[in-house]
């Protein structure tokens, strides 16, 4: 099933990516309580938005409900581990999460999917909701266990986008996912960096060795 989407109904997503569409990519600084919100979608990006009339396939529906809730996976497993250790980096990474959530929403506004936000801890995707239980299970051992679950859910995030990426034609889908990615690898250094702070290492879950390594091996990028 294909949606045909006219410029007008783009002109009120440029309107939402304007106000709405801001993801941090600063959380991986040296210092994780480092508060500061960065625009990691530029102005290019934006004004790019519907500048041709686009389909939307019936796997991009998909794709949007499902990193809607992967989104959402680590914002309410964030939030229930900073409630529970205190740890700000969890904090300010949560605030970030909130952002890709929002970004996911603009795109699903814009293409007039229906999608339902369930409250916090609740999952209509069954194999989420099996990750966030066990996610606040594990998070609740100790502040390296609870480190070891953001860097499981970045690293998870990062291969399920980039699935998405490769799969899709659409270039709004496409230039969100890549910014959301961004963000989830500057996520993964600041929390495996932590990790190593306190004498541990973190094993990928998710990403193949080779390319989990040059993600370390790079520097906070600025998310565009």
């Amino acid at each position: 099933m294909k949606v045909r989407i006219e410029k007008t109904g783009y002109v009120f997503m440029l309107m939402l990516f304007a106000s709405a569409t801001i993801i941090s990519c600063s959380d991986s600084n040296d210092d994780p309580s480092d508060p500061q919100i960065e625009n990691s979608i530029d102005d290019d990006t934006i004004d790019d938005v519907g500048d041709d009339v686009s389909t939307i396939t019936e796997e991009d529906q998909d794709a949007l409900l499902f990193m809607l809730e992967e989104e959402k996976l680590a914002r309410d497993t964030y939030k229930f581990l900073n409630d529970y250790w205190g740890m700000v980096q969890f904090a300010n990474i949560m605030q970030s999460e909130q952002s890709h959530m929002n970004a996911v929403e603009t795109l699903l506004d814009a293409y007039d999917i229906e999608y339902e936000i369930l409250e916090d801890g609740v999952f209509n995707n069954e194999a989420l909701q099996a990750w966030y239980d066990q996610f606040v299970q594990d998070g609740i051992v100790d502040e390296v266990a609870a480190l070891n679950v953001g860097a499981t859910i970045e690293d998870l995030d990062i291969v399920d986008l980039e699935e998405h990426i490769q799969a899709t034609t659409n270039s709004d889908i496409a230039d969100v996912f890549l910014s959301l990615q961004c963000g989830s690898r500057n996520h993964l250094r600041s929390f495996v960096q932590s990790i190593e702070n306190l004498g541990e290492t973190y094993t990928p879950q998710f990403l193949a060795q080779e390319e989990y390594e040059t993600i370390l091996e790079g520097s906070r990028e600025q998310c565009n």
